[in-house]
């Protein structure tokens, strides 16, 4: 089943300058991002429909990034911008469990390239059960480690492949956790809160502004419906510009205060925080102990990876604009409010499915909100709670361990 696509889609005709983009969502496309569930990308070579993808021959090697899925299909927009801007030779991303999108010159290029890659994945799906290895270019027996590393991605920290340790992930949240809560409370929050104005402003016609405020419409339309504390009608757009902004600038500082996990709020504070630090207005701040703790985890074989409420795009930033330097080359990966909410254990099924562990009790969380850890733990995971200065004190015989360092681990 194919269909042309439109809104989350038009960062490829944005980005690679295509004249169309075709979405699949058959069943080749899904199952091929399980047969390695924490694979990011997937590789084969040698094979005669690869001349059908642009700027490929037979003995080249074929490799379609792969993006983690989310729960509404505009949610994608930034996962698929980063990997078409990871891989320039790409012209399709899969998305786990969810399907395809192919682009090209034209709709006839992108169909065409579009049934290569379904028949590529067709053929790796049925050389996996016949126990043939269809990334190598003589395509023998599989051998497990030796696949695991060749759909391993280059851009990937070593530490996000392999594990020595019975625990193969650590999960970690980031306010109270790897950075005083004080940085975000008396930092990052007023920031996105004095800048929201102009950056609505400076950015209003643009589409990436344009899919916040749709976001920020529906959300404030949820809140009025069961009467939100703060929450006021945004002015339509025939009302003009500065009106719009206005309205918008009212419900935003009101749920800033209300500290929401709303991931329409976080998107947006994700991309004024973006302009502060590409100004050098803002500075990540992480504890003392958290960079030392993140190559040790990495040269132990552990994936690290963070949940927040902040979006993905917020973490991104903050651990790549630090005082230590760039902290990404130690993480594996991010989650956020798209996938569920923190204090919620399905949430946390969501994410052990994601990493694709043997079983959760892999995968070590470590939070400073008691909720959180016992969601985390209902979900079948080692929990930690993290005691730093300013955290909330917890009650007596709470049942968890404690840390006030990560050195203590």
């Amino acid at each position: 089943v194919f269909r042309l696509c439109t809104s989350v889609h038009e960062e490829s005709y944005l980005m690679r300058g295509a004249g169309a983009v075709i979405h699949s969502h058959g069943m080749e496309t899904c199952m091929a991002t399980m047969l390695n569930p924490g694979a990011k990308e997937f590789r084969i070579s040698h094979m005669e429909m690869i001349k059908g993808i642009k700027g490929h021959g037979y003995t080249d090697e074929l490799v379609i990034p792969i993006i983690e899925n989310t729960p509404y299909e505009y949610e994608l927009t930034d996962s698929l911008a980063e990997a078409i801007a990871a891989y320039p030779k790409a012209t399709a991303v899969l998305v786990r469990n969810h399907g395809i999108y192919v682009w090209g010159d034209s709709w006839i290029n992108a169909k065409t390239q579009a049934e290569c890659y379904h028949y590529l994945l067709d053929a790796a799906i049925k050389m996996y059960q016949l126990g043939i290895d269809w990334t190598t270019p003589e395509h023998g027996p599989i051998n497990s480690a030796k696949r695991l590393r060749s759909v391993a991605s280059p851009g990937v920290p070593n530490g996000c492949h392999t594990a020595k340790s019975s625990k193969h992930c650590v999960v970690l949240d980031i306010e109270g956790t790897t950075t005083p809560i004080s940085f975000v409370t008396d930092v990052m929050f007023p920031y996105a809160r004095d800048n929201v104005r102009k950056h609505l402003t400076s950015t209003y016609d643009s589409e990436e502004t344009k899919e916040d405020i749709k976001l920020l419409r529906i959300q404030v339309e949820e809140d009025l419906k069961i009467g939100v504390v703060g929450a006021a009608p945004v002015a339509p757009d025939d009302a003009g510009k500065e009106e719009v902004i206005s309205s918008l600038v009212a419900n935003v500082e009101a749920m800033i205060k209300a500290d929401r996990k709303i991931t329409s709020l976080k998107q947006l504070q994700g991309h004024i925080w973006r302009t502060g630090f590409e100004r050098k207005e803002l500075q990540g701040v992480v504890f003392e102990d958290v960079p030392e703790a993140l190559k040790n985890w990495q040269s132990q074989g552990m994936k690290v990876y963070i949940y927040s409420s902040g979006s993905r795009e917020a973490q991104r930033l903050l651990f790549g604009h630090t005082s230590y330097g760039d902290l990404r080359q130690f993480l594996c990966g991010f989650f956020d409010t798209t996938t569920g909410n923190k204090r919620e254990a399905r949430s946390y099924f969501e994410i052990s499915q994601s990493l694709g562990v043997d079983n959760p009790s892999q995968i070590l969380f470590i939070t400073d909100v008691l909720q959180e850890a016992v969601a985390a733990k209902s979900a079948g995971f080692e929990v930690i709670i993290s005691i730093r200065p300013g955290n909330a004190p917890l009650p007596a015989n709470h049942g968890f361990r404690t840390i006030s360092s990560f050195s203590e681990i």
